[in-house]
């Protein structure tokens, strides 16, 4: 009626777009996604963000991953066996099951989760440049 066709127009397609993979689905191979990844199903192999994007992670408590996982963020409660390391933020919730280790900057752990593995906090990537252009920029001491 307003000359607006809509019938035409691609999908908007933005970082709030999230990407599905259901119950009763098993997937063997690596995933990269952007935006957000709700699992429901199994994924056999490594799982990424797109390292350009502000990616997030959620597995549902019939989620399984058997891989690596590399994420900014994640959601866990279901089981993970290999190693996670969320850049950002990542939260076990109580039905999460983790064998490997775990690397984050900051976590939340509801009571009920488990890890089987070490988990290693990591400092802000702002600490570490600061610290480091403060110790290049000190003075060099020389004995006279």
């Amino acid at each position: 009626m307003f000359g607006n066709n809509r019938k035409n127009q691609a999908p908007a397609v933005g970082a709030a777009a999230t990407s599905l993979i259901a119950r009763g689905v098993t997937l063997r191979g690596d995933v990269l996604f952007s935006g957000a990844l709700h699992l429901d199903g199994t994924v056999e192999g490594s799982i990424h963000a797109d390292p350009s994007g502000d990616g997030v992670l959620t597995i549902s408590e019939t989620g399984r991953v058997i891989g690596h996982i590399e994420v900014p963020q994640a959601v866990i409660n279901g089981g993970v066996t290999g190693d996670i390391d969320a850049a950002e933020r990542l939260e076990l919730a109580p039905l999460a099951r983790v064998e490997g280790d775990v690397r984050y900057q900051v976590l939340e752990m509801a009571a009920g989760a488990q890890v089987n593995g070490k988990m290693v906090h990591r400092a802000p990537q702002t600490v570490r440049q600061l610290a480091q252009a403060a110790i290049e920029a000190a003075p060099v001491l020389s004995e006279a």
